[in-house]
């Protein structure tokens, strides 16, 4: 596979084409995904379910990576602007606005076996759900 930045920059472009069933090649068998602390989605399915239900929302939608972190360990940083226009589905129980949203997230990748066997999600809900309410 390709070097671990490269890899990064090609999950995420899957992810902002919404071509969720390519991401099995990137993740490890077993992967899981922290949207929050304490709400694990299990596996490749549970990664496309969650990422179809928050991104279904603002379709169009673009999330640029625009930093990389990378040290010697299994573990790497990636920090993305997300902007989109909230016309798809609901968003946190909010019907569709037609407005304009910004922001920022970190997440946190950790490797194992040059496959990404987790990920870890940090981004401001509540900034979101104001952009679409105002």
């Amino acid at each position: 596979m390709e070097n671990r930045e490269e890899m990064i920059k090609s999950f995420y472009k899957l992810i902002e084409d919404e071509n969720y069933d390519e991401l099995k090649a990137f993740c490890h068998k077993d992967f899981v995904f922290y949207p929050q602390i304490d709400t694990p989605f299990y596996g490749i399915e549970g990664l496309k379910a969650s990422e179809r239900k928050n991104f279904s929302s603002f379709p169009g939608f673009k999330m640029p990576v625009k930093e990389i972190i990378l040290d010697n360990s299994d573990r790497a940083a990636v920090y993305l602007i997300f902007e989109g226009k909230h016309t798809g589905t609901p968003f946190n129980c909010i019907n569709p606005t037609g407005k304009f949203v910004k922001f920022s997230l970190m997440m946190l990748l950790k490797f194992k076996d040059n496959k990404i066997i987790e990920k870890r999600s940090h981004v401001d809900v509540n900034d979101i759900i104001k952009q679409i309410k105002k």
